[in-house]
């Protein structure tokens, strides 16, 4: 009877190693501003894989913020964006 359950979780795979997602892909596709539906069409998953995708997503920016020193997030934060700033002004000819 040993051998027999042996045999059967040897050969046994997990059912969700023949389903994992690609997040950077389906991150991809948020990014370009498709909804969820479109996504989940596309990359042939369900929605709450796409939802799911996004909330871990969501889960390591914070925490990638969190291990960021306070004073280096404060500076992160208050430095002007490049896109925020004017154009540079013309240079004069001489």
């Amino acid at each position: 009877m040993l051998v027999t359950t042996f045999a059967f979780t040897a050969g046994a795979r997990p059912a969700f190693a023949a389903t994992k997602v690609d997040c950077d892909a389906v991150m991809n596709e948020v990014n370009s501003g498709k909804k969820a539906k479109e996504i989940a069409t596309d990359l042939s998953i369900s929605t709450s894989s796409v939802y799911r995708c996004k909330r871990h997503a969501k889960e390591a920016a914070k925490a990638a913020n969190k291990t960021l020193p306070s004073a280096a997030r404060s500076a992160a934060m208050s430095a002007p964006s490049p896109a925020m700033a004017g154009p540079e002004p013309a240079a004069s000819p001489k």
